[in-house]
């Protein structure tokens, strides 16, 4: 059976709980364990508790903010790599080689690289720009914006020509539908 709890553990514990210490860190500091260090905590009056639900909720929010943000410099670096590949496609490239009996070392300076190496930076273009969309994927292509402000200028141009006109616009029937309709008649 261990050491009986005294005025000092109880002292002890309350000070190290209130400098924010943990269960865990109060237990090696007073050199009991950790289920003393609860027991102790929970007959004090008032009671401690070591609930750091908040802390680790906030810890783990920060955590996952410096994930993005590291994600997002990340992706940069992959589109920075697409553009310098991107570039490399109509660049001047230096073609070499050794080779022959005498092992020679000849050059030759083409004005943009080969279709197999045009296919090469293709795929570190591609590549590089899949996994930076992968890492942060755009937020709105737009088009959803571009509905709605058709949908806003439509809306606008049938109360104009209501309060014009004292009434909503007619239906729009395209002149093909027009036909179709006339024929069924």
């Amino acid at each position: 059976m261990g050491r009986p709890i005294d005025d000092s553990d109880r002292a002890a514990v309350k000070r190290l709980h209130a400098k924010g210490k943990s269960r865990n860190d109060i237990a090696r500091a007073i050199k009991r364990s950790p289920s003393t260090v609860s027991k102790i905590a929970a007959n004090l009056d008032p009671p401690l508790t070591f609930d750091r639900a908040p802390q680790v909720e906030a810890a783990t929010a920060v955590r996952k903010a410096d994930l993005a943000a590291r994600r997002t410099a990340f992706a940069e670096r992959l589109q920075d790599i697409a553009e310098r590949e991107a570039d490399k496609l109509s660049a001047p490239t230096l073609y070499w080689e050794w080779g022959g009996k005498d092992h020679k070392y000849a050059q030759k300076l083409a004005d943009e690289p080969i279709p197999a190496d045009r296919r090469a930076i293709m795929g570190v273009i591609s590549t590089a720009l899949d996994r930076s969309l992968k890492l942060v994927p755009p937020k709105d292509d737009g088009a959803s914006e571009s509905r709605s402000v058709i949908g806003d200028l439509m809306a606008g141009l049938a109360r104009d020509y209501a309060e014009r006109h004292g009434g909503p616009p007619p239906e729009f029937v395209a002149d093909d539908q027009a036909a179709e309709d006339d024929a069924d008649a």
